[in-house]
């Protein structure tokens, strides 16, 4: 991991006036992994957008998000570590190992993980640390992925795998270790999914709900049985999923997009769940930030105000 200088990114007011309840979260920033709750892990690639014929820029989204969530105000009594950025630079499938590993270590020290990337090929190297984590543990755990996305990454490797091909491999490694591939999509746009990646999507079993159908309840009726289903959760945002007025900084913007409000409330309920439905949700991260494209740095705020909220439903049971 290239921790080089990511800490340069954490910089913000101080209210000292106001004590430990005036804390920002640069200022919760550990210098000592240990004793922390939350692990912040950077996947600095654009090698798979470019690949999905994208706009470049996506490898240095991760330190644009710690810019702008540096001054956010944190909300809780402990702490968290930040392990810096796993950088893209040649192979992308050697990149998205060692990110996988990074977060395989993270889990195996107990703590919950976010990770900033980057394209969304941060996915498959997420879904891998995790699978590799249960592996270890000797568990025939069931993983269950929420991906708020206007699009399916369910297109075949042509040749190579991308920012579009994640959530296909991951079905196929699911194929080949005899495990359920369990996958929701909500946000689905349709002038963004070809016929072929529907019917992918129909033959997988995947459920999906379309942007221009997005509720909270439909979302919640589509989510209570899955969350059933399951043992493990990976739930990822894609920031194209929201309307290019508030995520300009993105491969692919969004001419409708859906509700932020909608997202966050989904994303607490999830959070309250854990105990009731009974599954365990320790792994989320946040795809697609571009800030070559962001204006006035509103997808990078969207992109923290994200992982504020995913931080603080993740350990409301714990």
């Amino acid at each position: 991991m290239s921790a080089k200088s990511h800490f340069e990114f954490w910089q913000g007011r101080i209210d000292s006036e106001d004590g430990d309840l005036g804390k920002r979260w640069h200022q919760a920033l550990s210098s000592d992994a240990n004793d922390t709750e939350l692990a912040l892990v950077g996947f600095a690639s654009d090698l798979g957008v470019i690949a999905n014929k994208g706009r470049a820029g996506a490898k240095n989204g991760p330190n644009a998000i710690r810019t702008a969530l540096a001054n956010v105000a944190w909300h809780s009594d402990k702490s968290f570590y930040d392990y810096g950025n796993i950088e893209a630079k040649n192979s992308l499938a050697t990149a998205q190992q060692h990110y996988a590993d990074a977060i395989c270590q993270c889990l195996q020290q107990q703590k919950y993980v976010i990770g900033f990337g980057g394209g969304h090929e941060i996915a498959w190297g997420s879904y891998q640390g995790l699978h590799a984590h249960l592996d270890q543990q000797t568990k025939q755990a069931n993983i269950g992925i929420i991906n708020f996305d206007a699009h399916f990454d369910l297109r075949k490797p042509a040749p190579d795998t991308s920012s579009g091909t994640p959530f296909y491999q991951i079905a196929k490694h699911c194929q080949q270790h005899a495990l359920d591939f369990q996958y929701t999509c909500l946000g689905v746009a349709k002038t963004a999914n070809t016929q072929a990646l529907y019917s992918r999507a129909n033959t997988l079993n995947v459920r999906y709900l379309s942007d221009t159908d997005f509720c909270v309840d439909g979302a919640k009726s589509i989510l209570a049985e899955f969350l059933q289903s399951i043992d493990h959760l990976y739930l990822t945002v894609c920031l194209d999923v929201f309307n290019a007025g508030i995520a300009p900084g993105v491969s692919a913007p969004a001419a409708l997009g859906i509700d932020l409000k909608k997202v966050v409330e989904l994303i607490h309920w999830i959070g309250q769940s854990q105990s009731k439905l009974r599954f365990s949700w320790r792994l989320a991260d946040i795809a697609e930030m571009n800030p070559a494209y962001d204006i006035d740095n509103r997808t990078a705020k969207l992109a923290a105000r994200l992982v504020f909220e995913m931080h603080q439903a993740m350990i409301a049971q714990s």
